[in-house]
């Protein structure tokens, strides 16, 4: 059967996930997109926060990359307690990415910008809401919800996330 284990030292996270007749693989941080993602024009979906704090106590660290669009992405992030990185540009954002473990990095996002993320990621993650999704984004995506807390609750549910990885 499928699952997941936590492993690390404390205040640290690597949860390794074992997918049926797939592959074992670790993730330890959760990279988001603002808009359209995150945000849903401009609003954070109703159940976001708690899901975040949830994996934040799990042990994942929780990374916003933004172009900050609206200018909004600092207060976003001092309300959620996640860390914000600002990247304007699809670049940017890949560049930020190769700075960390990304092959233990999962990123949910939904535009052309997230393509550097998703092309890295061990796993990619598309939120398909009211904002839309870039066309290009899909070649790199590994898995499609319909919501932000949709893309979260595979993390906190992961049998349902080596059942929709599984061969």
């Amino acid at each position: 059967m499928g699952g997941m284990e936590k492993e690390g030292e404390e205040g640290e996270c690597e949860m390794r996930y074992n997918v049926p007749q797939g592959e074992e693989f670790e993730i330890n941080t959760i990279i988001l997109d603002l808009n359209g993602t995150l945000s849903v024009n401009g609003k954070i979906p109703a159940g976001a926060k708690e899901r975040i704090r949830k994996l934040q106590r799990l042990g994942f660290r929780v990374i916003l990359f933004s172009g900050d669009q609206r200018g909004t992405a600092g207060k976003i992030c001092s309300n959620l307690g996640i860390e914000l990185r600002l990247t304007p540009t699809g670049r940017e954002k890949e560049r930020e990415m190769l700075k960390l473990d990304f092959k233990k990095c999962a990123s949910i996002g939904n535009a052309r910008i997230d393509l550097g993320t998703f092309k890295h990621a061990k796993l990619s993650i598309i939120t398909l809401q009211a904002e839309g999704i870039h066309a290009r984004a899909i070649e790199h995506a590994d898995i499609i919800v319909p919501s932000i807390n949709d893309a979260l609750d595979l993390f906190l549910n992961p049998d349902s996330l080596c059942a929709t990885l599984r061969e």
